[in-house]
């Protein structure tokens, strides 16, 4: 099995992104799996272009993208993408698209076709907080989320991808008082766990990974 895993570049002002540092730290070989890491351009549109480059040149088997999500505690594995882009700054190419599809001929939203609640549960076996997200957000991660699935479904069937955020970096939060972190360490280890329960999950756990809210 081969899985190509991205991550982002810094963005939003931050000089560091523990989306591709955490990426670039990861075994190059997990639970028997081939690991391809790809830096991608905090841009919606060129990031899904470099993504695509990627799986035409390396043939994976499953895409998993890796976003920063400052302000959140935990490791979050994404459940869905939606087909919106609404962005509350601009992306690194200066553009902010409102209100705009991802894709015009795409469905309304993908769910991912990965095994999130095995994922949580595994990173959690480690001692490492996680649960599942109910929403990516409408900036270029949720991009990726929902434009790799279209890509997917459209031009390589029987692929599989998700996504998964992570929290800041302990240094990012120096002067942001109160708000939460996670050690590049114990990121790199959760996202492993992750990636074995990709590779050795065939059906997902039946558990709860709902929201009230």
């Amino acid at each position: 099995m081969k899985i190509l895993v991205t991550g982002f570049d810094p963005f939003g002002g931050e000089k560091i992104n523990p989306a591709i540092e955490s990426v670039k730290k990861l075994p190059d070989e997990i639970a028997g799996a081939q690991i391809i890491k790809l830096e991608i351009p905090t841009v919606c549109h060129r990031s899904l272009e470099v993504i695509d480059q990627a799986i035409q040149e390396h043939n994976p088997d499953v895409v998993l993208s890796i976003g920063q999500a400052g302000g959140r505690s935990d490791i979050t594995v994404e459940r869905v993408g939606i087909n919106v882009d609404d962005c509350r700054i601009p992306d690194n190419a200066g553009q902010q698209i409102i209100d705009e599809p991802v894709f015009v001929d795409g469905p309304a939203a993908y769910f991912v076709n990965l095994p999130i609640k095995a994922m949580v549960a595994r990173i959690q076996q480690r001692q490492i907080p996680a649960s599942v997200s109910n929403s990516a957000g409408t900036f270029v991660c949720n991009h990726v989320t929902y434009g790799v699935r279209h890509i997917i479904e459209t031009k390589y069937p029987g692929k599989r991808s998700g996504f998964i955020h992570i929290p800041f970096l302990p240094q990012q939060v120096i002067d942001k008082k109160n708000m939460p972190s996670m050690s590049l360490e114990t990121i790199v280890e959760a996202l492993t766990a992750a990636i074995e329960a990709i590779v050795d999950t065939d059906v997902d756990l039946k558990v709860t990974g709902g929201a009230t809210h």
